[in-house]
């Protein structure tokens, strides 16, 4: 038996002798004790936000990006280590591989969002606001690392995945975390911890780990924290209304455990594929984890025509699964996080009963592989059966959080979408059907109260990730229920801790402020060529007025021949009537690849290579004899890291192209992105 650690103020410190006893959830032979006595969470919180937050905003979002990848590999390195203390949470590989490779894939993630934000150390969101008739005064919106601390406090059931997939979305968006893992299996959370800090790649004061108890931290927080909670809706409730969140206006993000639910469509017989994909995503759904998860399948809406097939067809199918030691070949299926959850899923299953039957299972009768089921905290898959869904409503209100759930009938397609609003706010719901019709009027219709919908047939179904795999560039949360919040999503979840505020100024003063050029700028003029000039020698606001052009007859139909665009606007002045046009116009991509003539520089230089446009407006017809320049500006640049010794040293150059004509009006305008070389090639 081991006494965990908790990581405060770069410290390890060691728990109390008489801690928590934490207990292997196959054998029951107790594993470790966890406490928390002694720790100073105010330091703790000070500590985060005096050290570790400054060397994080210090960083630039590629800099950021770079470290997740790199502890990314690192923990990969480590995983068997990971895999062998997992055992004794009661998972199988297969759950250990959800939790532990699922978490570091959150960082690899992560990691390559990296390119879609600048080199900076804060970033910009949305369109410029043209505040102003001569455009001389402009709004934009920069988004800055909050100053706080992330506060995690995790649910006992992904040890690995529930800290990872938060951490890297803080730390890249540039802020420091504490992280309050679930005492039961903070064992496992505590190994991996260690990892992180002993690889040296996160900044100190980045991370922090509480194993015990944090009852008190919320006490010391400010507005400029964040706190999320994964768990139980009654806890999570509790904590939402701390009076210090309220005080201080901290941002509180909750993801509670929800009555989640699958539906078979009514146009699926059980002779089609469908029928199969359902039963099977119904069983992996209530044994993985042994039921223990947020996403978990907890009702089974069918059509009342098809319950006794779904019975049957379920009934057989987990009746397959061996139950026990992991360890040992065959086995399917582990056991719960520890006894105290068994117990409790044992009263919720007494509490369900009294309003519906169980058709599949029973708490006495069934057979453990390789354990002593009555040491181990394990218990068999149990299947309710509700006729009556609209009366008998428990269903809908009480979870057993294990391999528990309820089969129940539906009539129409409305109906089903009513059941499943029922549970009053999911994290997600699944749908089985080969009608697009009938998935499309379901999504529609259930979409309110799910925070992600799974449709599953024939076509998706051998790459789907399932109906309990939230993705990492998808939103997981969900409303009511389930918490009313969300985390992931990508890009989306890195603003959840950055502060968005809108700012005001001229176009040169903007330009100043977020790196990147803005229209009506001041432009810099040079005699070199912009692209004779290597990565780290080009200035934002560069520009490179170009010579001219007349449009002629003969550039339009040689265009039109070369690329068999012959639409009727650039080719046939028969055709205008009624048309926006008073006569032919050039084609809009003949525009744009004159455009490209004028500006490029042809000898062999630093510029490697043309790496695509982000976009593209023709704003202006332009008719033939019209004279077009091009404006072509130095628009955002972001560095790229080489991908081994070798590699060219480069960075991605954005370029705002903006041709006009004789009156100095813009006819388009684009973005497009240059591959340039790096002078310095160390």
């Amino acid at each position: 038996m081991s006494t965990l650690h908790n990581y405060a103020c770069g410290q390890w410190v060691a728990g109390a002798d008489n801690g928590q006893q934490l207990f292997n959830a196959i054998t029951g032979d107790v594993v470790a004790t966890a406490s928390s006595k002694g720790l100073d969470f105010a330091k703790m919180l000070d500590y985060a936000r005096t050290v570790g937050g400054p060397k994080l905003r210090k960083m630039t979002f590629q800099e950021r990006g770079l470290m997740l990848k790199a502890l990314a590999i690192h923990l990969l390195s480590k995983k068997e280590e990971f895999y062998k203390i997992s055992w004794a949470t009661g998972a199988t590989r297969i759950d250990s591989w959800v939790d532990i490779e699922g978490g570091i894939g959150n960082l690899f993630t992560y990691a390559s969002l990296r390119r879609q934000f600048p080199n900076e150390t804060f970033c910009y969101e949305g369109d410029v606001a043209r505040l102003s008739k001569n455009n001389t005064f402009i709004g934009h919106h920069i988004c800055v690392p909050k100053e706080g601390v992330a506060i995690h406090i995790n649910a006992f059931n992904f040890p690995v995945w529930g800290m990872l997939e938060k951490i890297a979305v803080n730390w890249f968006a540039g802020v420091p975390a504490i992280v309050k893992p679930a005492t039961v299996t903070s064992f496992l959370t505590e190994a991996v911890v260690k990892e992180i800090i002993a690889s040296g790649i996160v900044p100190e004061g980045a991370l922090q780990l509480i194993c015990g108890s944090a009852n008190g931290i919320l006490d010391h927080v400010i507005n400029q924290d964040v706190v999320t909670f994964t768990g139980s809706a009654s806890t999570g409730k509790m904590l939402k209304s701390h009076p210090r969140l309220i005080e201080e206006s901290v941002h509180f993000n909750m993801e509670a455990d929800s009555l989640n639910c699958c539906v078979l469509g009514n146009d699926v017989t059980p002779a089609m594929p469908e029928f199969d994909i359902f039963i099977k995503e119904i069983a992996r759904e209530i044994t993985t984890k042994a039921g223990q998860k947020c996403t978990a399948v907890r009702r089974i809406i069918v059509p009342e025509n098809l319950v006794e097939d779904v019975q049957i067809a379920l009934g057989k199918r987990l009746a397959q699964t061996v139950i026990g030691d992991p360890n040992v070949e065959g086995v399917r299926m582990g056991s719960l996080a520890g006894q105290t959850q068994l117990l409790e899923v044992k009263e919720k299953v007494e509490q369900l009963s009294k309003t519906q039957k169980i058709i599949i299972g029973d708490f006495e009768k069934f057979e453990v592989k390789g354990a002593d089921k009555q040491k181990g905290a394990f218990m068999p898959p149990i299947i309710f059966l509700n006729e009556k869904p609209f009366t008998n409503t428990d269903c809908h209100n009480i979870e057993a959080f294990g391999p528990v759930s309820t089969i129940m009938p539906y009539k129409t397609i409305d109906e089903a979408i009513e059941l499943s609003k029922m549970g009053k706010g999911s994290l997600v719901s699944s749908i089985v059907t080969a009608d697009d019709r009938i998935a499309r009027m379901y999504t529609i219709g259930a979409a309110c109260m799910h925070g992600r919908i799974l449709v599953l047939n024939n076509e998706c179904a051998k790459e789907s990730t399932g109906h309990g795999s939230p993705m990492p560039m998808l939103v997981h949360g969900g409303p009511g229920r389930a918490g009313g919040g969300e985390e992931m999503g990508g890009k989306r979840g890195v603003f959840h801790y950055l502060q968005r505020t809108a700012i005001q100024g001229s176009p040169t003063t903007i330009t100043a402020i977020t790196g990147q050029y803005q229209q009506g700028a001041k432009q810099i003029e040079k005699d070199i060529h912009p692209f004779r000039q290597h990565f780290e020698d080009l200035e934002i606001g560069e520009t490179l007025i170009t010579a001219k052009h007349t449009i002629t007859d003969a550039d339009v139909v040689n265009f039109a021949n070369v690329s068999g665009d012959h639409f009727y606007a650039h080719t046939d002045v028969t055709s205008l009537d009624g048309t926006i046009f008073t006569g032919r116009v050039a084609h809009g991509y003949y525009i744009l690849s004159k455009a490209a003539g004028l500006f490029v520089n042809a000898k062999k230089g630093p510029v490697l290579l043309n790496y695509g446009i982000d976009e593209c407006r023709f704003t202006k017809p332009v008719y033939m004899g019209s004279t077009i320049g091009v404006r072509f500006t130095c628009k955002e640049k972001i560095d790229q890291e080489k991908k081994n010794p070798e590699d060219i040293a480069k960075g991605i150059v954005k370029w705002l192209v903006d041709v006009y004509d004789e009156t100095g009006e813009t006819v388009a305008i684009a973005t497009i992105l240059t591959m340039v070389k790096k002078r310095n090639q160390d």
